[in-house]
């Protein structure tokens, strides 16, 4: 199998695979680098990415190998992180590829000829795409190896996995995969956290704290100039136990009224009783361009105000600092 491939036919997709989860500004110089690689890069936060390489390979005059081998260089020198590379035709391809290679890092070129071959000598599980689930249910009907998976008609497996999922898992096995990279540079999540210093009940001070993150995290949005789809809560409690759910917004937004107002049902739904919490994180979802939300004008006065209330407060914070304003809730009260 060539490592050399010059990425002659039908896609040249590179999937990197972050060695961690990695906090979110190093996360973006990841992604900086590779884009300076490529101009077509797609965020998989948070310890994933893809780039197309096509264009990439005519301008450096290298090998899609030899780029892999570029950013490996570049994330490890400069941010002492190592990166692991898959390469191949698809996405599927390029995503399987990287999960083989071993820790710490390296860079693994599947070329168009060799996919069936490589794949076939594959666990069902090492497919990507093929969850947990799944990769059981095909092998308790003896079907272990990618090879098995494609040779069998999609009626087949369609009876075993259900009518979408079969045909997507025998279409991979294949290495079939119309998926094309979709540029994306900036994270599709947005996360900040509140550590309690001493474990606390659901009161006062849980939901000034909630509070702070809403804030926070519309702040952080709207300095992107991006809208949360979605919005995360995550409790953690002494003990270790979480629990988390994810309620999506009526429409993609980064202001303080609408994140608050799911982010208190969110917590509301937890239906905490005499839980001690350790600590909070707020997470916004499916994060989208906010020149892509159609502004609607409301009929509530009152939010317009807010609105252009907010504005003139990221202003404040931009040039004071984020701590300088904000609701007095969240404000430590003097004793």
């Amino acid at each position: 199998m060539s490592l050399e491939w010059t990425g002659r036919g039908p896609g040249v997709v590179m999937h990197v695979r972050c060695p961690q989860r990695l906090p979110e500004e190093l996360y973006r110089q990841v992604l900086e680098q590779m884009g300076e690689l490529s101009p077509v890069v797609q965020a998989l936060p948070p310890t994933a990415a893809l780039a197309d390489l096509r264009g990439a390979l005519r301008y450096h005059g290298a090998t899609a190998s030899h780029l892999g081998e570029m950013l490996r260089l570049r994330t490890v020198s400069r941010f002492g992180a190592d990166v692991r590379v898959g390469i191949g035709p698809t996405i599927t391809v390029a995503a399987t590829a990287s999960a083989q290679v071993p820790h710490p890092g390296g860079v693994l070129a599947i070329e168009p000829a060799d996919v069936a071959d490589w794949l076939a000598l594959l666990s069902v599980e090492d497919l990507h795409g093929i969850g947990p689930h799944q990769a059981g249910t095909l092998q308790r009907y003896g079907i272990d190896r990618v090879g098995l998976l494609a040779a069998l008609p999609p009626e087949t497996v369609q009876r075993l996995l259900g009518a979408k999922a079969g045909r997507t898992a025998v279409d991979r096995a294949r290495g079939i995969d119309p998926r094309t990279v979709t540029p994306r540079l900036q994270p599709a999540s947005a996360t900040v956290r509140h550590r309690f210093p001493r474990d606390v009940l659901d009161g006062a001070g849980a939901r000034s704290a909630l509070l702070g993150l809403v804030v926070r995290l519309g702040a952080e949005l709207r300095r992107r100039g991006q809208a949360a789809r979605a919005l995360t809560l995550t409790l953690t409690f002494a003990g270790g136990p979480k629990w988390d759910k994810t309620r999506r917004l009526t429409e993609p937004s980064a202001h303080e009224d609408d994140l608050r107002l799911l982010t208190y049902q969110l917590m509301d739904a937890a239906g905490l009783q005499r839980g001690r919490l350790t600590s909070l994180a707020l997470r916004g979802e499916d994060l989208v361009d906010a020149d892509q939300v159609a502004r609607q004008l409301s009929l509530d006065g009152n939010r317009e105000t807010r609105l252009v209330a907010e504005v003139a407060v990221d202003r404040v914070r931009d040039k004071f600092g984020p701590g300088i304003i904000g609701p007095a809730a969240v404000f430590p009260r003097a004793s």
